[in-house]
């Protein structure tokens, strides 16, 4: 009798336990997880582990960007990682009483998501699906290799390796143009199946190639036809240097700035800080010892090192002495290598004043300010927010209503005369700055230089050199948009400033040191006797 009792018990047990996995697995897990959705097995198996916990009533957010807490943890339930309450780990941005500081410090701890080179954990920052192989095989020791990479991911990649060992154990599968996007940020979707995959081999694909039939007679092998790559970002095999900081002066000799130059040539640089920190005697000292500036994202070619400091050539900067761009001695950390193509991407020019690169699109977090005329290429846009590749920290997030997006530079509209003047005079009462090529200071050709890049035309950088090119204007024939010079000896001598013509005798310029950007009639005094002709860059 009470061996019989106990089966029973065991039966109504196993059945209550057999109809409550198959109730959770038939109900919503989430708003956008039907049960048609082709994944839903994957999440039910994540949700049955309490990797995931659902919720009917909202939505798990498939296509949004993972954030490294998010994926963080997913990565501590999975792994079943002791949380501690107590722990030495200093994380700059996640203080010790942050209620997810035990979580973010058993994965750190592990080895699994590193902190950055500041200390940094970035808990709200979205990461690329390369970087989320690395988690993936980092986490749970994955080995393997493949003879057959997807297209996209080259040796020198430096996520390829682990990029490898997810296609090897055919936990990744790529897209069916056999490309894996591996800079395009991961979504929770994507992170979910392939966790999913790692701890359940049931739901890996084994993809098998389709045999080749042997031809009867040998002949040479078809020469195979390229498989285009989806993502407009893509490793490539040449090295190119890039500014990593928001603007970077370049200095006529190495090691000559003072204490009060240390916002500038520190990393990250402050030039608000630098330009407001500055009295007049001080402003006045940078002539020739600061040349020009390069703003985030400038291409420049390394001609010389020296300690601490590189000298580069701004390309997009033209001067007759030197080929490959405009010199300069800069800090060796303001810029950086990198072989990721963007060549085939978009770009979008900051055409507001100045605006933010944040880490995310809930404007929590600025990644970088940035300057007027900034280009960055354009990975992707997504409602109000453009997704732009930075040189080194892969992709941050760009308000759509402060840049424009084109094809690329050559693909930039002409502008008309009215555009030229208008986007000059949202800079007025700017104070100048010797060397100036960014919204946060101007010198008298920086403004000019900036304002035409902008719009698509790109002239040389300073005033005597500006005055050589474009076609020649006699001044009863000026019209708005053109360029007039000054030089010393009445006029004849060499040219020393430069205005932009606004029209009824007037020019918009930066004066020196001792003032602003202003409007004012070129006409009088000094403007009048030295007025040395006038160049037209508008077609």
């Amino acid at each position: 009798m009470g061996i019989l009792r106990r089966f029973t018990v065991i039966v109504v047990v196993f059945t209550l336990m057999f109809l409550s996995v198959s109730n959770v697995s038939a109900a919503p897990l989430f708003k956008d997880v039907g049960d048609d959705y082709f994944a839903k097995a994957e999440l039910d198996f994540l949700a049955s582990k309490g990797i995931l916990v659902g919720d009917p009533s909202k939505d798990f957010g498939l296509s949004q960007e993972l954030k490294r807490l998010e994926a963080a943890e997913m990565l501590v339930k999975a792994l079943g990682l002791e949380v501690k309450a107590q722990s030495d780990l200093v994380i700059s941005d996640v203080p010790r009483d942050h209620a997810s500081f035990p979580v973010i410090a058993a994965i750190v701890e592990k080895g699994i998501i590193k902190l950055d080179e500041n200390g940094a954990f970035n808990p709200n920052v979205s990461f690329s699906r390369g970087e989320g192989a690395v988690f993936l095989v980092r986490g749970f020791n994955l080995t393997g290799t493949t003879k057959t990479p997807f297209v996209d991911v080259l040796p020198e990649y430096w996520v390829s390796e682990f990029i490898h060992v997810l296609q090897a154990n055919s936990i990744a599968t790529g897209y069916p143009d056999n490309t894996f996007k591996p800079l395009v940020n991961i979504t929770k979707e994507d992170f979910a199946i392939l966790l999913a995959r790692v701890l359940n081999p049931a739901f890996r694909k084994v993809i098998t190639p389709v045999p080749v039939p042997t031809p009867p007679v040998p002949t040479p092998a078809p020469t195979p036809t390229p498989v285009p790559v989806a993502s407009c970002e893509k490793p490539g095999k040449v090295k190119k240097t890039f500014v990593n900081v928001q603007v970077t002066s370049l200095w006529h000799k190495p090691n000559i700035n003072r204490p009060v130059d240390k916002a500038s040539i520190t990393t990250p640089v402050n030039i608000t800080k630098w330009t407001k920190s500055m009295n007049l005697t001080q402003k006045w000292w940078l002539v020739d010892k600061t040349d020009t500036q390069a703003l985030f994202g400038d291409e420049v070619v390394t001609l010389k090192k020296s300690g601490k400091w590189t000298r580069i050539a701004v390309k997009d900067q033209y001067v007759p002495y030197q080929k490959e761009g405009y010199p300069g001695w800069v800090p060796s950390s303001h810029i950086v290598e990198t072989t990721t193509d963007t060549s085939e991407c978009p770009i979008a020019i900051v055409n507001a004043k100045s605006t933010n690169l944040y880490q995310d699109t809930n404007k929590k977090k600025v990644y970088i300010p940035i300057s007027y005329t900034t280009i960055l290429p354009v990975v992707k846009e997504e409602g109000e927010w453009l997704h732009v590749m930075t040189p080194a920290n892969g992709i941050k997030y760009l308000a759509k209503k402060d840049a424009k997006v084109y094809k690329n530079y050559a693909a930039v509209p002409k502008p008309s005369q009215k555009d030229i003047v208008n986007s000059a005079k949202q800079f007025l009462d700017l104070p100048y700055l010797w060397a100036g090529t960014s919204a946060y200071g101007f010198d008298c050709s920086g403004i000019i230089y900036s304002v035409y890049k902008n719009h698509g035309i790109l002239i040389p950088r300073d005033s005597f050199y500006q005055a050589t090119k474009g076609t020649s204007v006699s001044k009863k024939n000026l019209q708005p948009g053109d360029l007039v010079f000054f030089a010393g000896n009445g006029g004849k001598g060499k040219v020393y400033h430069v205005g932009l013509f606004v029209g009824d005798g007037k020019m918009l310029h930066a004066p020196h040191a001792s003032s602003k950007v202003k409007i004012e009639s070129m006409n009088a005094g000094n403007y009048k006797r030295n007025y040395a002709g006038a160049k037209r860059y508008l077609k």
